[in-house]
């Protein structure tokens, strides 16, 4: 990674990409192509807003809450730190309080989700996520900003009790990143979501830049 540039951290958005499985699957198609003889090329996409790298919003999960156009800024924008995390099954608490998380921080995780989920078309259910406990402690430490690398940051027989935790902490979700291509330390990072009106989660795009004599 060469200094000061930026990191792409997104999925790639294709058709046929794995998706969660009671989501829309995702259609990217050519409806006019200037090889077939069009004046122009127009193509057609359609997904579900929860598709590849995205971020959730309260309304995902509380009715009448915040929809992605609420939510804060300052979640998705400065300063992020990309925590290796080497347990092959959740994020829990022991290895999080072994990097004190810090009120108001952005923190990333990165685990074998990165390297392995996104190398296959067909959704992994056995991956790795944030454990309840570990939404729990994050929650009490104030974090900003949770991101993980794979399509939802809870175990999906914990996803409503691990969103509402950090929901109701106020905490700002990205999840599908890939983060493979940077290594753990302090970045900064730009996440930014569409604009999309009255809607629970959005499709975004992520890059991040190592901080100029950063040390973790």
């Amino acid at each position: 990674m060469k200094e000061n540039s930026w990191v792409d951290v997104s999925v790639p958005v294709r058709g046929g990409m794995v998706h969660w499985p009671d989501n829309p699957p995702i259609e990217l198609e050519r409806t006019m192509d200037v090889a077939r003889g069009d004046p122009a090329t127009v193509s057609r996409l359609s997904m579900g807003v929860h598709s590849g790298t995205h971020v959730d919003a309260p309304l995902h999960f509380v009715a009448d809450a915040a929809a992605v156009e609420d939510i804060p800024w300052e979640g998705f924008i400065g300063e992020a730190r990309v925590i290796p995390i080497r347990d092959r099954r959740s994020i829990g608490v022991e290895e999080l309080r072994a990097v004190e998380p810090r009120p108001g921080e952005r923190l990333l995780f990165k685990t074998e989700n990165s390297v392995r989920c996104w190398k296959t078309e067909t959704f992994l259910p056995d991956y790795v996520y944030l454990s309840l406990e570990g939404a729990r402690f994050l929650a009490e430490r104030r974090v900003r900003t949770v991101g993980v690398d794979y399509l939802s940051l809870a175990g999906m027989d914990e996803g409503a009790p691990t969103h509402l935790t950090l929901i109701h902490a106020d905490i700002c979700m990205i999840e599908g990143l890939d983060l493979s291509s940077v290594e753990p330390g302090t970045y900064e990072m730009l996440c930014l979501p569409l604009r999309l009106v009255d809607a629970e989660g959005a499709p975004a795009r992520v890059l991040l830049r190592r901080r100029t004599g950063a040390l973790g």
